[in-house]
């Protein structure tokens, strides 16, 4: 398994989502999204995987504009721009991936 979180450091659920891996002994690699962000690649793949509607933090600041925007690309590049409007964490292993907090797809993986 390579576990990768991308979170942001005062996200409660990707508090629990380490804590949920640390507890069994599952390395992980954890990725501040407001320092260093998703490259486009690693955005893609995950976008492939949970769909681009589920990426959306609707909490957050700014986030109703994106339901103003037609196209899929345009919403693309303005998450990529702002990724403080992805919800987080997103936890990645390998092509798989989970938006929020979800140990009962996770267990699936161990």
């Amino acid at each position: 398994m390579n576990i990768q979180i991308f979170g942001k450091a005062k996200c409660f659920d990707t508090k629990k989502a380490e804590r949920y891996f640390k507890e069994r002994r599952i390395k992980f690699q954890s990725v501040d999204m407001v320092k260093y962000g998703m490259s486009p690649r690693e955005f893609d793949s995950v976008r492939r995987a949970v769909g681009l509607e589920n990426l959306i933090d609707e909490k957050a600041k700014g986030a109703e504009l994106l339901r103003y925007l037609a196209y899929d690309e345009d919403k693309i590049e303005k998450l990529l721009e702002d990724q403080s409007l992805i919800k987080t964490p997103i936890v990645r292993n390998g092509k798989l991936a989970t938006v929020g907090y979800c140990p009962e797809v996770w267990k699936t993986w161990e």
